[in-house]
């Protein structure tokens, strides 16, 4: 895969998977905008990047700021000219259980996910025509037999998959692909629930079929490399699980 002159969107792009995801679509060239709220941190993976002979810039951004989305936008297309793929990554996460989770922390789920992901879309639409491609990033929380103490998050991850579906629909004739992955990897979070509940974490990787946690570039942001490449031309309105098994989705 080579997307020299293509140039990427990723939002969360600072840590976990967002920061994967650059990594990878870098790697096989591709121009990326680094779309994150703390500065330093998409800073510093842009700066990575760079050392490694790639194309990057990093973009301060709330992504549950209209405006904030706008500039990212005009900073994108001011540095690169174009946008051809569009990373919906950042979440924040509200998680417990329904009667203990308040509705700022509800609202703010909503604010950063499906929202934003509806703003990016909408404003990156007119730089998509044509053949650009989005993924969003949903969860395998809404699959679970027990969802207790995910109710709120699922929810809000599931409104991107309703409108990823929806847009993968209306935009075909604009020839912009929408597909949804649901990864399991090995993000900052994770990681730090890794090492701090080792037995637990050992007995949830026994539950993966693979036998292991996903890494954030090789194993997440390659296989989004695929999903952007022109092999994978008909896939629009999916749902692709990368878990390792562990959702048994299909």
């Amino acid at each position: 895969m080579d997307f020299t002159g293509k140039t990427a969107v990723i939002t969360g792009a600072g840590q976990g998977v967002g920061k994967g995801i650059a990594m990878a679509l870098s790697a096989h060239k591709a121009n990326v905008a680094l779309v994150g709220r703390t500065l330093s941190k998409v800073q510093e993976v842009a700066d990575q990047i760079i050392q490694k002979g790639g194309s990057a810039t990093a973009i301060e951004c709330d992504v549950k700021n209209k405006s904030d989305i706008e500039k990212a936008i005009l900073q994108t297309i001011e540095k690169f000219s174009s946008i051809d793929f569009l990373v919906n990554n950042a979440q924040e996460v509200p998680l417990g259980n329904l009667l203990h989770v308040d509705d700022e922390a509800f609202e703010n789920g909503w604010k950063s996910g499906p929202l934003a992901t509806f703003r990016f879309m909408k404003l990156c639409h007119p730089y998509l025509k044509g053949g650009g491609k989005i993924i969003n990033l949903a969860s395998s929380s809404a699959l679970r037999a027990d969802s207790e103490g995910y109710g709120a998050y699922a929810s809000v991850k599931e409104a991107i998959r309703a409108i990823s579906r929806t847009a993968a629909v209306e935009w075909g004739q604009d020839n912009i692909l929408v597909n949804c992955i649901m990864p399991l990897a090995k993000s900052t979070g994770m990681e730090w629930w890794m090492n701090e509940r080792p037995e637990e974490a050992s007995a949830f990787v026994q539950t993966i079929p693979l036998g292991r946690v996903g890494d954030c570039k090789d194993d997440i942001g390659e296989a989004v490399c695929h999903l952007f490449s022109d092999g994978m031309s008909y896939i629009t309105g999916s749902t692709i699980m990368l878990d390792g098994g562990q959702a048994f989705l299909r």
